[in-house]
């Protein structure tokens, strides 16, 4: 018996399961081109690269420091072969964590994209603002809502949605009479 299975069937050489050393073994080991040690490293996440390299590159770093202090020092330079991939890939997770931060927006930042918005379609939800801005939903909620609670913009109700606009100079001018 070979892994369950009968013997018997097993052929001498290359089957058509085993497509060499980088192919797949159809045992369950994917082996191919761009994975670390099993790992697709390119779907893996900035922290999580930096996670998978530092747990290879700390026993490695241990070890080495052991074997510093005993006649077989020399073993450790046969470690490089673990270390560089590692080291890779520990400095692509380091560069696409300071990538993967999404920028930081203002307050003024976030209002004036609103207002440019606001200007452009002359009302807007908070989804159309969400969409037209880089806020989110509830953000442009919130800013939109509070504009309108300083006056600045005009709250439109219309089919049960509200509807956020500038106020128009006719409008402007009739409440100030």
């Amino acid at each position: 018996m070979m892994c369950g299975r009968s013997y018997a069937g097993h052929k001498a050489g290359f089957s058509p399961r085993y497509h060499g050393w980088r192919g797949h073994s159809g045992h369950g080991h994917d082996h191919r081109h761009g994975h670390f040690f099993g790992l697709d490293a390119e779907k893996m996440s900035p922290n999580a690269q930096v996670v998978a390299a530092l747990a290879v590159l700390a026993p490695v770093a241990l070890s080495g420091v052991a074997l510093a202090f005993t006649p077989v020092w020399w073993i450790f330079t046969t470690y490089f072969w673990v270390a560089f991939p590692a080291l890779g890939l520990l400095a692509r997770g380091i560069a696409g964590l300071n990538e993967a931060r999404p920028a930081r927006v203002t307050v003024e930042d976030g209002e004036r994209a609103l207002l440019l918005a606001l200007r452009e379609h002359g009302e807007l939800t908070p989804v159309g603002a969400a969409s037209e801005t880089s806020l989110t939903v509830a953000e442009a909620d919130r800013r939109l809502r509070e504009l309108a609670e300083g006056g600045h913009l005009d709250v439109r109700v219309r089919g049960g949605g509200i509807f956020y606009a500038l106020w128009e100079r006719k409008a402007i001018e009739r409440s100030a009479q």
